[in-house]
């Protein structure tokens, strides 16, 4: 899981970008293609800096003339993979729809792309993962997978440990097919995922076991106070005297 220090400033974070996230020179246009190339680094190295994202999309809002189409449906895949966290909404809030290609002679593929996009994340924020990867593998999404995706290391698997963490919190075993369509593996495949998870699939039943954590263990409270009737006298002693009736004056 993804802690608040990792997500505002990621180890993986150059210094370059830590000093143009941290300062005032987020806000300076010249600095866009560095946050750009920044990206399309997160794209190939399997890395995540939401914030430095944020950043770009931000600059696009200051100045429209900036605006590339592909930047942003990359910025919104990477943050696709981060649910249950908000940062695809918090993307999606920074998106102008007054947008102006920075190269008009390039059509915009957002449009056609967003739909789609929010669908994808609104069935990863559900854990509906079995919904999502048949749209995912559906002909409608093609684009985005032969266009994007393909180019986005990582991001089926970075899918795969969205679903992994929603299981460790909710299962202490679940049917091996079952996980199957969740992870959208199967076969050999399967079980070296599991394998590598350190979790056991039991070959007999089916199943796979979880190691206990947290959030997979019902445990019940039991919360006993120990109010002693000394502590209860004053208590006892205001409510009777608010309680005694007025009695008026008599001359």
């Amino acid at each position: 899981m993804t802690s608040a220090t990792n997500w505002a400033s990621p180890s993986t974070r150059p210094p370059l970008i830590e000093t143009l996230v941290s300062g005032v020179d987020r806000y300076n246009p010249s600095n866009v293609n560095i946050l750009e190339d920044y990206l399309y680094h997160q794209i190939r190295s399997e890395e995540y800096d939401c914030l430095a994202n944020l950043a770009i999309l931000k600059l696009y809002q200051f100045n429209p003339e900036l605006y590339n189409s592909d930047v942003v449906i990359n910025i919104l895949i990477k943050a696709l993979t981060s649910a249950p966290f908000p940062d695809f909404a918090l993307c999606i809030s920074l998106l102008d729809e007054r947008r102006t290609p920075a190269n008009a002679d390039e059509p915009d593929g957002l449009p056609a792309l967003l739909p789609v996009l929010s669908a994808l994340h609104g069935l990863l924020q559900q854990c509906r993962f079995p919904a999502f990867w048949q749209l995912y593998r559906s002909d409608d999404v093609a684009p985005l997978r032969t266009e994007y995706t393909v180019e986005c290391v990582g991001f089926e698997d970075a899918v795969r440990d969205v679903a992994v963490r929603a299981v460790r919190a909710a299962f202490t075993s679940i049917g091996s097919e079952r996980l199957g369509t969740y992870l959208d593996l199967s076969g050999p495949e399967l079980t070296a995922y599991v394998e590598r998870l350190g979790w056991e699939l039991n070959e007999a039943t089916g199943f796979v076991s979880l190691p206990p954590n947290p959030d997979n263990q019902i445990e019940s409270t039991v919360v006993q106070e120990n109010i002693q009737l000394p502590q209860l006298v004053k208590v006892i002693a205001h409510a009777a005297q608010t309680s005694l009736p007025v009695v008026p004056a008599v001359n």
